[in-house]
């Protein structure tokens, strides 16, 4: 499945043309409504090839493409604040015990560091955690339209602990990995390597997310819909 997904934007004749126009957004992601761009694309991704869809959908239907990434945004950002919330209380609660013992205290600073590493260390899983988590979210939503599917515990649970999906996520994780990698020596020069970097990321993420789509549709059997004129890809994103 590995080489399929690197392969995957270029089973569509027009490949280029959406790598550019990903690209390009990618690069202005700090705009904010690129990204949601981005992301909605992601998740068309998601929903043609968990119907088993080998031709990548094309960049189009601006508003519902950047409503849905604004909703894909949305159930990242939830997964994403929980890691943060539990580092930041931590990390109050070791400032208060430090304070408390009014900085000349061993046993205080001993205590308030003790319960900020532990802070630190519960972020780190709970953050593995939130990133194993949350594309599998991202296709309970893109799969059934619905925001409330990315948080139900009942329909997750199975994927989560199916060796079939962590097998899928490691494979998505070593293609970001090395796309990082990879933009990382392109930074040797500035500011083509951020440019380059851009487009680079953009071929990673899908690629990534085709293997998540098309395992998330092996766990749930999907059928590709036949000739019924509403392709995967082209479902309503509202």
């Amino acid at each position: 499945m590995l080489s399929e997904s690197i392969n995957y934007l270029r089973n569509d004749e027009s490949w280029l043309k959406t790598v550019l126009i990903g690209g390009v957004l990618t690069f202005f992601s700090f705009l904010i409504i690129p990204a949601f761009v981005v992301l909605g694309y992601t998740l068309s991704v998601i929903r043609a090839t968990m119907h088993g869809d080998e031709k990548p959908p094309e960049f189009g239907e601006w508003a519902d493409m950047t409503v849905d990434g604004i909703k894909g945004f949305a159930i990242v950002l939830v997964y994403s604040l929980i890691p943060a919330i539990i580092a930041m209380v931590f990390g109050f609660a070791g400032i208060l015990s430090i304070a408390a013992g009014g900085g000349d205290s061993g046993a205080a600073n001993a205590f308030g560091g003790i319960v900020t590493l532990l802070g630190l260390l519960a972020a780190f899983v709970l953050g593995i955690f939130a990133a194993y988590v949350t594309p599998a979210a991202l296709s309970n939503y893109a799969e059934t339209d619905r925001m409330g599917a990315a948080f139900s515990v009942s329909e997750l649970r199975p994927i989560l602990t199916s060796g079939k999906y962590a097998t899928a996520w490691l494979m998505a994780f070593v293609v970001i990995f090395a796309a990082s990698v990879v933009t990382g020596l392109l930074n040797v020069v500035p500011l083509l390597g951020f440019v380059l970097g851009s487009f680079v990321t953009f071929y990673a993420v899908v690629a990534a997310y085709y293997i998540i789509g098309t395992t998330w549709g092996e766990l749930h059997e999907i059928e590709m819909m036949e000739d019924d004129g509403d392709m995967p890809g082209e479902q309503p994103a509202v």
